[in-house]
């Protein structure tokens, strides 16, 4: 069953004699007879009844034309579509939590606007969870926070961000400290495998073993509520994760001593993965918003 093959079905539907639909395909009649014998070999039982000098769908017809035309329609819409220049497709897509939150729904959004035959699946998830996804193929393109050395992905730094630690204690605001000076306070952290809590630990070198984790959290929202309540609350986050609150001075940043935390943002993708005109110019977008300092 092709293509062609239902075209000629169509138009015989429309003008239900051999000879007059043959000529204005340009084909033979012969031709035309051979295609919908095929089509109707292909079915098991005829789709049209002969009916003296008359040219009749049969019942098997009309269901299969009401069944198929539809699809076939939109096969068509599909082929003109991608023979053309205009951008199409669908992008499966994931990011950390912070990269999600705060900066890929304006790069999505964006990009949309231009590319309307675009569709763009996201999800939020850490960055050694995204890592597998890319891996295992579930998803064309990834933002991660943290480093990445497996073999088989590719790895290009798309921006950069500030981890500060934070509390909601005022008294600390603008202090400059050793970070066991911090130890008596509660610290809350990300979940384990996300890229903010790895950066953050690893900066802190081997005294990061010592450090006192009173819980986990894995919304943003969470982790601020919690820090708005108790003073004595501490975190680590990215700094647009608590503009806001910084510049109302509901929370305060505190300095460490011999610590700072810049980060890169990386966007990865599996090196055989095939780079289609959709993925390379998502890629320059992605790079033109968020453009390494």
């Amino acid at each position: 069953m092709t293509l062609k093959e239902l075209s000629f079905f169509y138009r015989l539907c429309e003008e239900p004699h051999f000879s007059k639909t043959a000529q204005k395909l340009n084909i033979t009649q012969s031709a035309l007879s051979l295609a919908i014998k095929s089509l109707e070999h292909d079915i098991g039982e005829p789709l049209f009844d002969r009916i003296g000098k008359k040219l009749v769908l049969s019942e098997t017809g009309r269901l299969f034309k009401e069944l198929t035309y539809p699809a076939f329609t939109a096969l068509l819409e599909a082929q003109s579509l991608f023979s053309g220049n205009a951008l199409l497709g669908i992008l499966k897509i994931a990011s950390s939590k912070t990269i999600g939150d705060y900066l890929t729904p304006r790069i999505v959004f964006d990009f949309l606007l231009y590319h309307e035959n675009v569709r763009i699946h996201k999800e939020i998830h850490n960055s050694a969870t995204i890592i597998q996804m890319v891996k295992n193929g579930i998803i064309d393109v990834g933002f991660i926070e943290s480093a990445c050395d497996e073999r088989e992905i590719v790895k290009e730094t798309i921006g950069y961000d500030e981890l500060i630690v934070v509390t909601g204690d005022g008294a600390l605001a603008n202090r400059c400290v050793y970070i066991d000076e911090l130890f008596e306070k509660k610290w809350i952290l990300r979940e384990k495998g996300s890229g903010t809590r790895e950066v953050f630990l690893e900066a802190l070198g081997e005294i990061a073993r010592s450090l006192p984790v009173f819980t986990e959290f894995s919304e943003f929202e969470e982790a601020k509520t919690l820090l708005l309540h108790s003073a004595d609350i501490m975190t680590c986050v990215s700094r647009v994760v608590v503009e806001k609150e910084l510049q109302r001075r509901e929370l305060f940043e505190v300095q460490l001593k011999n610590v700072s935390i810049r980060r890169p943002f990386y966007l990865i993708y599996h090196k055989d993965k095939y780079q289609s005109k959709l993925l390379s110019t998502f890629k320059t977008h992605v790079l033109n918003v968020l453009r390494p300092s």
